[in-house]
């Protein structure tokens, strides 16, 4: 039996309307010269330019990087990294979706370990602290502001490598979700259900704790309750900050709880074929639910006197097979699409299916799942996936 349990989090985490507002007394605290890490579209949304005022206003210089996409890779780092290097910057501000924190922390360990992204933690040993991080999500979704980790894409391999260490986790972690307004409904969708993958992995998770298992729980009963309402109108601020928190504590869960069998096998998908992260974690989310279910009723009933405290009085398997259906029913009225109808090819699919399911065992992720599927299940699941009907009156026992 466990006899303790670690739980690390960001030195500190600013959350609420206008914190963003913090920015540059916090960066001040932590260095002079700044590299900012975004995207295109985090400029065209003044956000980048909201950035660069608050530093101005304490005397900070600092150089950008803003050419990271929806996937970061091991060459957008390489580019941030020489950046960084070559204008000795001290400190690091990432703003953005989870990509561009990702991008950012890599950077981060990197300029002040020397080797290859893919080797820190493995190979290469971590043994210098990294760059004060600074990290602000414009998504509610990924709750890369509160892990330690990183997910990069090896251009070479076409692999997405999940690398996990405490020197990945941020400084300090600022949470404003009037900087989440912006999001499209189709994104709103994609990350809330990040979101909620984040959560329920760390709630039936083999390395699951009392304190992820509170704040997995919390996460999961705001999106039930807000993600809908942010999907439909993304004005609305409080549905908007209800989701932005629930991402944070979802992240928070998983960083200490680690993810599951969903996040293993949706990094294949995601570097094969290039769907965005929360999109192909929506994928896979319900299909795992029902392989994993036998091995997780108790944890899934749980979760369903949470989702559905009416029914609370059904039995456990009951209870079990209503957080299901609801879950369903959620990626179905957000319009969540199969492999199929997102436009992944199907002779190019099954070309590559035994790669993916090789791959995503080989994660580790899998193996913290109730129910950890050999090689021909995990092929066969993804099969399944691949043109999975969402609509709640199926439902399928793997």
């Amino acid at each position: 039996m466990k006899e303790f349990s670690e739980f690390r989090m960001p030195k500190a985490v600013f959350y609420g309307q206008n914190s963003l507002s913090q920015l540059g007394r916090l960066t001040a605290e932590h260095g002079s010269k700044v590299l900012l890490v975004s995207d295109r579209i985090m400029e065209q949304l003044g956000h980048v330019k909201r950035c660069i005022e608050y530093f101005e206003q304490h005397n900070l210089t600092f150089v950008s990087y803003l050419d990271v996409n929806s996937e970061p890779t091991d060459q957008h780092v390489t580019e941030a990294l020489h950046l960084c290097i070559r204008e000795k910057c001290d400190v690091i501000v990432a703003i953005g979706g989870g990509s561009c924190i990702d991008a950012a922390k890599a950077v981060a360990v990197l300029a002040t370990n020397e080797g290859y992204i893919g080797d820190l933690g493995g190979k290469t040993s971590i043994n210098k602290n990294p760059l004060p991080l600074i990290a602000i999500p414009t998504t509610a979704g990924t709750g890369s502001e509160v892990t330690n980790v990183t997910v990069i894409t090896n251009t070479q391999l076409d692999i997405k490598m999940m690398i996990k260490h405490h020197a990945f986790l941020p400084s300090v972690a600022i949470v404003d979700p009037t900087l989440t307004l912006s999001t499209p409904s189709h994104v709103t969708a994609a990350t809330g259900i990040d979101t909620l993958c984040h959560a329920i992995e760390a709630y039936i998770s083999r390395l699951s704790q009392p304190l992820t298992q509170n704040m997995a729980a919390a996460a999961i009963e705001s999106v039930m309750k807000y993600l809908r309402t942010a999907y439909q109108n993304g004005n609305d601020l409080e549905a908007r900050e209800k989701m932005a928190i629930a991402s944070m504590q979802a992240g928070l869960a998983f960083t200490n709880a680690s993810v599951t069998l969903v996040h293993g096998m949706s990094r294949p998908i995601g570097a094969l074929f290039h769907v965005p992260h929360g999109i192909s974690n929506a994928m896979l989310l319900p299909a795992v639910l029902e392989f994993t279910k036998e091995y997780a009723i108790d944890s899934l009933a749980e979760l369903g006197r949470i989702i559905a405290p009416d029914l609370k009085a059904l039995s456990n398997e009951e209870l079990a097979d209503v957080t299901i259906k609801e879950i369903k029913q959620l990626c179905a009225d957000l319009k969540i699409p199969n492999m199929k109808a997102w436009g992944v090819d199907e002779i190019k699919f099954e070309q590559v299916v035994e790669k993916m399911a090789t791959d995503a065992l080989a994660s580790g992720s899998p193996g913290n799942n109730p129910r950890v599927p050999k090689l021909l299940e995990m092929i066969e699941l993804y099969q399944h996936c691949y043109n999975y009907d969402f609509q709640p009156s199926q439902t399928i026992n793997l």
